[in-house]
């Protein structure tokens, strides 16, 4: 499956042997679930549950927390959701500095169906810390991660995926400018075909540029929309109170704004309307889309950033740029779509995509491809790592008056909008013991200052070598080639180090290899010249010329160089967000299934519940009817009457506060007390089908074998024993029908039934088997062949006799009218 995580909703797209990909629907047959969780006493709910209880009780209901996903407690964007959530207060996690919420919660709970492995969508400005943060909340959720895509990747694949035969070898520049509900990204992606090994000519996509705002969204507007129907409110005067410090209300007023906002996007004015806003003071007033537009002013401004920044990081300019198409469902905003037409000189703004699902139908064909149960065509995939990441490095160095000194360094790993995956080497060549290196990010002076802050730490990774002055020590007599750092940008765009190793280059003496006859041929040849030549002209060396030859030797044989690797210890050090212990992943999991079994406890309690309360109901109206009247003695009917009269007394007292246990063994005393009631109507009611069924089963059963007995001996296939079986069959159902029908009638309906519905269809499934085993043989079986020479004999003694009977009848077929002979 996919999991396209927004900040305000979560869709989810599937895909399954012989069912095309599709949005799965939730509870609610809704396409997309808020991102909500409740967490009240004994209970959590989940999307629009969740929200029910947002407006009655805000405190227990926790949304939009993607944006605090991953964020130390100092950073500025935990300070704004403190801002806009003040119901809620945040904590600080000693061990991590993060604040205390459980993001997986949300995540695990909206699979409604059992499947562990996901692609899961992330803004494409999402940082390593904030990619790792997904990644550990799906772990603890007991998801296995495909990988993590970039929503706007996502969405692009889509768009291509359905316009493969438009994608050829000339490039194809494509904008896509997607506003969601907490921020905005403008993305520039490339579409051509090109040539791989493995499949040949295929499409592919490359994102080449990004540019983001990621706090400018429709949240932000439904916000300013908020405060000023609070304004409204006030100055009615209606309360002395002000109604901005009352959590319940102003919850009330959000839900408003959010309905408010949509429909002005498609009317000019609207009138906002709440029953009870506070204090049982209704509230209504008119606001118009100016009002909405001058409150948002400065947001709007802010609409053509992402698209510069995308044109800049692609160096690229708008010309350049095919069409630009609209995602996301603040896009539909008509000011947004004013404003960005403005600001990228198109005619008209693309939107021919679904602007809400494109990055789960995209994320979900990504699944596809990478499992190994689907086999899809394949659209290759270039992301591009949106913040550039280098290696930093001290060495001391000696200047030429002897001064030693400190000199740092920086190396370039992924440099900005690098594609990804991928995999890169550096290599230390002026180290001999053990050293630190640091992984950090690049050059972000594309960011502004407010966003650096929301960006945290722009320190990653402190790497401590150990094991490198025992490796040089150990192969002193080697050239060494470095120490060599592999490193991976994989799939999901997290960055990991895979190994380092210390290389080493030595000279050895390459071992000759007689591998083929020719070389073994040539070699025995020369060696019988040689011989030869020693027959014919034998002469003693002296020692020094054996030693010549002997050095001689030494020099001609092949040398080669030889490549030895030492693995390095490696220790990592965490500076931006520190990752949780495995010991808090446990815990955070515990606490997850006890969370779950007690929600299918309550699950389990809320559904006996209803099943009794149900059964009382149903079984109280039953005794009024005629069919339940009839099969039960005055006794019976005063015992059942009594227990469901005591069991509903019951209900009201204790029984919505009684255990799923109690439950259930009240239901099950009901049960077994009705039992044989409900047998004696269910009996009555299945006689009359079951009956006419066997009727009519003895009917063709009977006929058939009287037609099989008319067969002429010569050409029956079926034996004598065959044909007494199915007789025998016949007469025994009927006899047993007649018999239990009989003995049935003498009994009073209030008494146990001996004519039962099971032994009718047995003795029905009896006489069809029989019948079927028949037709069956008849149906495979060969004619048999006629004997000729008793076909002649007979022909001319019937001939003789012809002749021979003067009054012999001759039997003249009828004819019809058409002059056809009738048989």
């Amino acid at each position: 499956m996919s999991v396209d995580l927004g900040s305000e909703w979560i869709k989810i797209a599937l895909v399954k042997p012989g069912v095309p990909m599709e949005i799965v629907l939730n509870k609610e047959s809704r396409r997309k679930t808020p991102v909500a969780v409740c967490l009240k006493e004994n209970e959590r709910l989940f999307g629009d549950s969740a929200l029910g209880v947002a407006v009655k009780n805000p405190k227990v209901v926790y949304r939009f927390l993607q944006s605090i996903l991953g964020k130390p407690a100092d950073n500025p964007q935990v300070a704004r959701y403190q801002k806009h959530f003040p119901e809620h207060q945040l904590q600080r996690d000693e061990k991590r500095g993060t604040v205390f919420f459980k993001f997986s919660d949300t995540l695990q709970r909206n699979f409604w169906q059992p499947i562990k492995d996901a692609v899961i969508t992330v803004p494409a400005y999402f940082n390593q810390a904030e990619r790792r943060a997904v990644l550990q909340a799906a772990h603890i959720a007991g998801l296995k991660v495909l990988q993590l895509i970039n929503d706007n990747t996502a969405v692009a694949l889509n768009y291509g995926v359905f316009r493969r035969k438009d994608i050829n070898s000339t490039a194809q520049n494509i904008m896509f400018y997607d506003m969601g509900s907490g921020s905005t990204t403008a993305t520039i992606v490339t579409y051509q075909t090109v040539k791989t090994k493995e499949s040949g000519t295929q499409p592919q996509l490359q994102i080449r540029g990004v540019g983001f705002d990621r706090t400018l969204g429709g949240f932000e507007m439904e916000l300013r929309l908020r405060d000023h129907l609070a304004k409204l409110f006030n100055e009615q005067k209606k309360s002395k109170k002000d109604v901005r410090e009352n959590l319940r209300a102003m919850a009330k007023l959000l839900k408003e704004a959010q309905r408010l906002k949509t429909v002005l996007s498609a009317n000019a004015e609207h009138t906002a309307q709440i029953e009870g806003l506070m204090d049982d003071i209704d509230f209504k007033a008119k606001v118009t889309r100016s009002e909405f537009e001058a409150l948002c002013e400065d947001l709007f401004d802010r609409v053509p950033g992402p698209v510069k920044e995308a044109l800049a990081a692609a160096e690229m300019n708008m010309d350049e740029i095919e069409q630009v198409i609209l995602v996301g469902g603040s896009t539909r905003v008509p000011k947004v779509q004013d404003v960005l037409l403005k600001a990228v000189g198109k005619e008209e703004l693309s939107k021919n995509i679904n602007a809400d699902e494109a990055a789960a139908m995209g994320a979900v064909y990504q699944a596809a491809a990478l499992s190994k149960a689907f086999k899809v065509k394949p659209f290759l995939v270039r992301d591009a790592a949106v913040f550039p990441i280098q290696v930093e490095f001290s060495r001391e160095t000696e200047e030429e008056d002897g001064v030693k000194t400190v000199k740092h360094n920086k190396r370039i790993l992924f440099q900005r909008m690098a594609p990804y995956p991928q995999r890169k080497v550096i290599t230390f060549n002026r180290y001999t013991d053990d050293f630190v290196f640091y992984i950090n990010y690049g050059d972000l002076s594309f960011l502004s200052e407010q966003d650096l802050k929301v960006f945290g730490s722009q320190n990653l990774t402190t790497v401590k070598l150990s094991g490198v002055g025992s490796s040089f020590k150990k192969h002193s007599d080697a050239e060494s080639k470095g120490i060599k750092a592999h490193f991976n940008m994989d799939e999901s765009g997290v960055l990991i180090l895979d190994r380092v190793e210390s290389v080493f280059e030595t000279i050895v003496e390459e071992k000759e290899e007689e591998s083929t006859l020719t070389s073994k041929f040539w070699k025995c040849l020369s060696l019988l010249c040689v011989c030869a030549c020693v027959c014919v002209c034998p002469e003693e060396k002296s020692d020094a010329e054996k030693a010549e030859e002997t050095e001689a030797d030494k020099k001609s044989k092949p040398l080669k160089k030889s490549k030895i690797s030492e693995d390095i210890t490696v220790e990592l050090e965490v500076n931006d967000v520190l990752d949780p212990s495995t010991e808090d992943m446990e815990v955070s999991k515990k606490k997850l299934q006890d969370l779950t079994n007690r929600d299918l406890e309550k699950q389990e309690r809320e559904k006996t519940l209803n099943s009794l309360e149900a059964f009382i109901f149903e079984t109280q109206d039953k005794m009024y009817q005629n069919e339940y009247l009839a099969v039960v003695t005055e006794e019976e009917k005063e015992q059942i009457t009594g227990k469901l009269s005591e069991a509903s007394n019951w209900m009201d007292e204790e029984g919505y506060t009684a255990g799923t246990k109690e439950l259930k063994e009240k239901l099950s005393e009901l049960k077994k007390l009705c039992k044989a009631m409900f047998f004696r109507v269910e009996e009555r009611k299945k006689w009359p089908d079951r009956l006419a069924a066997l009727d009519s089963m003895l009917n063709h059963s009977t006929i058939f074998l009287k037609s099989v007995r008319l067969i002429p001996e010569g050409d029956q296939i079926f034996t004598e024993v065959e044909l007494k079986t199915l007789e025998r069959v016949i007469n025994e159902t009927m006899t047993w029908k007649n018999e239990t029908i009989a003995e049935q009638e003498k009994l009073s309906p209030t008494e146990k039934p001996v004519l039962l519905s099971k032994d009718i269809e047995a003795k029905r499934s009896l006489l069809d088997r029989e019948v079927n085993y028949l037709l069956n043989k008849a149906k495979f079986a060969k004619p048999k062949p006629k004997d000729k020479a008793k076909d002649k004999n007979t022909t001319s003694t019937e001939n003789s006799k012809a002749n021979s009977t003067e009054d012999a009848e001759k039997v003249i077929p009828p004819k019809s009218d058409d002059g056809e002979s009738d048989f």
